[in-house]
């Protein structure tokens, strides 16, 4: 990570003068909220648009990245500073993707099953779907992956997903994009 940082964290400051990373707060384990660290990979001030399923919005030529930004997302090194959040207890590696805060509010049914184990950096939507799927369905394939979490599924999914990165595919979802009116905290 260190290594990572030496490099890409110039980059992205030299972009816009801006903050290297991407502190956001996010649902871990039980509901509890914690910041989760991430390279930044937006210009400072973007707003924060979202799909009308209230996913966050990400898209190959979202105006928002920056050009390092577009590099650190296609091959998740924006990801990297998790690792942290794994130390402090607060995710782990494998695991479902955490929700926003808010996401909490808009779970239905048993969909607040997803916080029975702690997030993790990759999943199985991840590994087998990235952002191709509604958010909903990603719920469901969180809730199934807690239904049958075992050592092999979990080696399954880091296999996947390391084969998802290199190849590239499904980064960036084709769904319909509603503007907020707050303004992502890129700090």
């Amino acid at each position: 990570m260190i290594i990572i940082l030496m490099f890409i964290g110039p980059l992205i400051y030299f972009q816009d003068k801006g903050t290297i990373f991407h502190n956001a707060p996010r649902l871990g384990k039980d509901g509890k909220v914690f910041k989760m660290y991430k390279l930044r990979s937006m210009k400072l001030n973007s707003p924060d648009l979202r799909n009308t399923d209230g996913s966050t919005f990400n898209a190959k030529d979202d105006p928002r990245l920056t050009n390092i930004g577009k590099f650190i997302r296609k091959t998740s090194l924006d990801e990297t500073p998790q690792i942290l959040n794994i130390l402090k207890n607060e995710m782990s590696i494998i695991g479902p993707r955490p929700d926003l805060p808010e996401h909490m509010e808009l779970y239905e049914g048993n969909e607040i099953r997803k916080l029975e184990v702690n997030p993790g950096i990759t999943g199985f939507n991840q590994a087998y779907y990235r952002n191709t799927i509604p958010w909903k369905e990603r719920i469901k394939n969180d809730i199934y992956y807690i239904d049958n979490l075992t050592l092999c599924l979990d080696f399954k999914i880091f296999c996947k997903t390391v084969i998802s990165v290199i190849k590239g595919k499904d980064i960036f979802a084709e769904q319909k994009l509603e503007k907020k009116n707050c303004e992502e905290d890129n700090v």
